[in-house]
């Protein structure tokens, strides 16, 4: 496919209808920009799966129970990190 469309006076550029159906873009969609210097590629960043950042949640708790780490411990940590 090959569109034309132009860029406004405050940097927008319009993403022509049957492309953005094509890709499922919705109004609000975050999208990386990417030059070499002569080209442009807008890329669509996936959403994220819930169900694996739960899963990502869960495996962390185990391995904090496995290694006793405590909310203490991250409390702590956090104001170390915050002193520096």
């Amino acid at each position: 496919m090959c569109y034309v469309t132009t860029v406004s006076s405050k940097g927008q550029v319009v993403i022509p209808k049957t492309i953005r159906e094509q890709l499922n873009l919705e109004s609000g969609r975050p999208l990386v920009v990417f030059s070499d210097g002569s080209n442009i590629l807008l890329k669509p960043i996936p959403r994220p799966d819930i169900s694996e950042f739960r899963a990502l949640m869960d495996a962390t708790a185990a391995w904090a129970k496995e290694v006793g780490l405590t909310e203490e411990d991250i409390t702590d940590a956090i104001k170390t990190v915050r002193r520096r």
